[in-house]
């Protein structure tokens, strides 16, 4: 049966929407004159944030305003520049970010009297989850380990940080853990490890809307986006998807039909 369940952070259990880095990246681009939109800045979420800066400036229409700007292609010490911008402007402001997504903590508590164990990854590194995790732990949600890009050798999509949740947890076989994200970077991290892998919808990054905007949106436009999403999810790999992260508990119940019925992920 499932034994545990590694999260996301940010988009995923606090911060909906995903909104703490995304202005921060866009700022950092804008410092240089390099005006990144926001489906550019969104589109790698869930990388470690230095392969982020990365991805976006691998992108075709990016590398064409960086040559027009510059008249060069980026090179790797403009990674090391703007994240060295992006990253003190992140850690100052991520303690805002931390409030749970709602359903988080009631969502953790069901499971804990499971018995199941809660994991966690992310693309932040280990000195911006400090401030994190001090803050979302204020407000009720605390998993039993974390595990940063800095402790493994890669981050997402390598599994890296997904078994090292698992050792931890002492949970094995891995199809005994589920992982849960709101990023195609966090799919593609599941099913890299070989558990069983669920998106989720409302939240994520990959919807980008915030609580209001998700309330507010017309329910057809809404419903549009939201399919936008599943399929994106299940173009990486996901096992399942969900609207929101409160429905994570009749996910695990399926899937633990599923283990004894001896199908694995």
């Amino acid at each position: 049966m499932i034994q545990a369940v590694i999260f996301d952070w940010a988009g995923t259990m606090v911060d909906y929407g995903c909104f703490a880095p995304l202005n921060v990246f866009m700022e950092v681009f804008r410092r240089r004159e390099i005006a990144i939109t926001i489906e550019e800045a969104r589109a790698p979420m869930g990388l470690l944030k230095r392969d982020h800066i990365r991805a976006i400036l691998q992108t075709e229409r990016v590398i064409g305003l960086w040559q027009e700007r510059y008249g060069r292609l980026p090179q790797e010490n403009d990674i090391d520049e703007l994240y060295a911008d992006f990253e003190p402007m992140l850690l100052g402001i991520v303690h805002q970010y931390a409030e749970p997504i709602p359903g988080a903590i009631d969502l953790t508590k069901r499971l804990r009297e499971r018995g199941i164990r809660l994991g966690s990854t992310t693309g932040y590194t280990a000195e911006m989850m400090a401030i994190v995790t001090k803050e979302a732990a204020k407000l009720g949600y605390a998993p039993d380990h974390l595990v940063t890009p800095n402790e493994v050798s890669a981050g997402r999509p390598y599994p890296w940080m997904i078994y090292q949740n698992a050792m931890a947890l002492n949970v094995y076989p891995m199809h005994n853990l589920v992982k849960v994200g709101d990023t195609t970077s966090d799919v593609q991290e599941g099913v890299n490890a070989g558990v069983w892998t669920v998106g989720v919808v409302k939240g994520s990054s990959e919807l980008g809307m915030s609580e209001e905007e998700v309330g507010c949106c017309e329910p057809d436009v809404l419903l549009e986006r939201m399919e936008l999403v599943k399929s994106k999810f299940l173009a990486n790999g996901a096992h399942y998807i969900i609207e929101s992260i409160g429905e994570l508990d009749m996910i695990i119940d399926q899937i633990n039909q599923r283990i004894e019925r001896g199908e694995r992920p």
